[in-house]
């Protein structure tokens, strides 16, 4: 038996007669009636029977039509669910990021473009984000590094400047900005190893010959906002994760280049499929440039850089 011709006879049995059926489908009568019959044949059943012009189901006919009523409403709703999502007005995207900061942009204007996609989004470090999105636990990440893989596909979305924040009684506070000599035996509030602020703050002291005083390190923006509030050292963050707080002060450092990056990725095998297409060209229209990020292995001087494994913006 074939769905094909359990088609066939519902279209006849709800029709009321092959002609008509036939018009319907859109096919000719003579292919209908090869259906039904071979059906008939099949397992040795009467389906109809004629009555002059007219044709009337028989008991076997009335129980199959109850079955293929059932049939016909259950390819109804499938066909109303693909198309649904072939139009993004329901569904389902799975996001994983490294933080909240650089997503929510995203989010917003994907939920303002698509409303009828549920969005779930799942914060962890670089190794559980990208092992989420191999897995296929995730469609896409937002990453602040990502090291080469063939199989990923990585967009550069943006990159925010580092700026230093300090406590009302430092003389960095009245500064509209600072030299990177300036940072030389200050005492310094450092993230931990991993980090990509650090890395490229790091990156960018190394290449000034600059040596600040680590006083401390300390794994969490929030820990290091207090750690600085109460006078212990200076911090640095990016300027798109700096909360504005009045016992805080960021001052941008104007000498030298010193950025973090957020990149979205997917795996490069579902870069076609229609909800990771429909979010990377919101990310697109935001100013993501459309093409392809190649990570070098190296250190890239004054800016974000740290191994997936241990990875945290």
């Amino acid at each position: 038996m074939r769905y094909s011709q359990l088609r066939a006879f519902h279209a006849v049995a709800t029709a009321g007669g092959f002609t008509a059926a036939a018009k319907a489908r859109r096919v000719s009568q003579p292919t209908l009636t090869a259906q039904v019959r071979a059906l008939e044949r099949e397992f040795g059943v009467e389906l109809f029977v004629r009555r002059g012009r007219r044709i009337e189901l028989t008991e076997v006919g009335h129980g199959l039509l109850g079955i293929t009523r059932r049939l016909a409403d259950d390819e109804a709703e499938a066909l109303t669910f693909l198309n649904e999502r072939r139009e993004l007005k329901s569904g389902h995207l799975r996001v994983g990021a490294v933080g909240p900061y650089h997503v929510t942009d995203m989010l917003a204007a994907f939920n303002r473009r698509y409303p009828g996609i549920y969005v779930s989004v799942t914060i962890g470090n670089s190794r559980d984000v990208v092992r989420d999105l191999v897995d296929y636990r995730t469609e896409v990440a937002v990453l602040a590094h990502i090291d080469p893989d063939p199989a990923l596909l990585a967009i550069e979305y943006r990159r925010h400047r580092v700026v230093i924040f300090v406590h009302p009684e430092h003389p960095f506070w009245s500064r509209r900005a600072i030299r990177i000599a300036e940072l030389d035996g200050q005492p310094l509030i450092q993230r931990e190893q991993g980090s990509t602020t650090r890395r490229a703050l790091e990156a960018a002291l190394e290449t000034a010959g600059v040596r600040p005083r680590v006083v401390m390190e300390i794994g969490g923006r929030e820990a290091i906002r207090f750690a600085v509030a109460r006078g212990i050292g200076i911090g640095a963050v990016s300027e798109a994760e700096f909360v504005p707080d009045p016992r805080l002060r960021a001052v941008p450092v104007a000498d030298a280049e010193i950025y973090t990056y957020a990149h979205v990725v997917c795996l490069r095998e579902r870069r076609s499929a229609r909800l990771v297409g429909a979010f990377l060209d919101v990310v697109a229209a935001l100013g993501a440039p459309d093409a392809e990020v190649r990570p070098r292995a190296g250190r890239r001087p004054a800016s974000s850089g740290s191994a997936l494994p241990r990875g945290s913006a």
